[in-house]
């Protein structure tokens, strides 16, 4: 991406280069391949360079919108300070109602918005279910011919539960946001492997 600079402000963002007039002069597409950068940077056009500092995962933030700014003879593209995501739900309020905002069949103390936790433990039980739909029709085939229900089977299926109930607390116990968003992040082990602090769901294939 470019910019073009005139009288020391970005008056026109180029996400595609292509012929363009500067003052009296039209200019080719292909002197954005050609043109070295203090050559661009001569008659205005200058790379957008991006500062993602501020920018974090919209998993867990709510970005602001990106700006961009020419200072130092260099175009910048940044954004500002993030806000976390609510990590809890949050219920209206006496004001809620006062202010006339609370939906018929509501009251205070009803859930208003649903934070990360809650849809954090949503996915988590789908991915339980989806793992145990897989050994299902053991339990079928029990119920309807008395047929064992193989050892390994019901052990996997106890480690799913057992593992998704630690899971669970981890996730409840999260004091805030960045709480969540470390025990989801991958690092790298000593041993070379990469893990989760919240850790993974049993599989049967492991």
């Amino acid at each position: 991406m470019y910019a073009l600079v005139e009288d020391g402000s970005i008056t026109k963002l180029i996400t595609n280069p292509k012929a363009m007039v500067i003052g009296d002069v039209r200019y080719p597409a292909k002197i954005f391949q050609l043109w070295s950068g203090s050559e661009l940077n001569a008659i205005g056009i200058y790379e957008v360079v991006t500062n993602s500092t501020n920018f974090k995962d919209e998993k867990w933030y709510i970005n602001t919108n990106e700006s961009y700014a020419f200072a130092d003879n260099q175009v910048t593209r940044s954004w500002g300070t993030a806000t976390a995501k609510a990590h809890a739900d949050s219920l209206y309020t006496s004001q809620d109602n006062t202010d006339d905002l609370i939906p018929d069949g509501k009251s205070v103390g009803d859930v208003k918005t649903r934070g990360l936790k809650y849809n954090l433990i949503k996915d988590l039980k789908l991915q339980v279910s989806n793992e145990l739909a897989k050994t299902d029709w053991y339990i079928t085939r029990n119920t309807e011919k008395e047929t064992a229900i193989p050892s390994a089977i019901s052990t996997h299926r106890d480690a799913v539960r057992t593992k998704q109930a630690e899971m669970e607390t981890a996730i409840t116990n999260a004091s805030n946001t960045p709480a969540l968003e470390t025990l989801y992040t991958y690092t790298e082990q000593d041993d070379g492997s990469v893990t989760r602090p919240l850790g993974e769901l049993p599989t049967l294939e492991s």
